[in-house]
């Protein structure tokens, strides 16, 4: 028994592990830039709400 013997050729394979390999990477890439939306928002938010407040009174 020949163990290189498969139903898909090396191509196929090679194809379908990159396949594979891309739509993880998409994902990893789309998480991230979920992630730096929500920083870049929270930063925004709070220099909007530093310059909006009043100078607090001293103690």
């Amino acid at each position: 028994m020949n163990s290189c013997d498969s139903s898909r050729n090396w191509s196929e394979r090679k194809k379908f592990f990159q396949a594979k390999k891309l739509n993880f990477l998409i994902s990893v890439k789309e998480s991230y830039e979920r992630k730096l939306a929500s920083i870049t928002a929270s930063i925004s938010k709070l220099e909007e709400q530093m310059n909006s407040t009043t100078p607090s009174v001293k103690s």
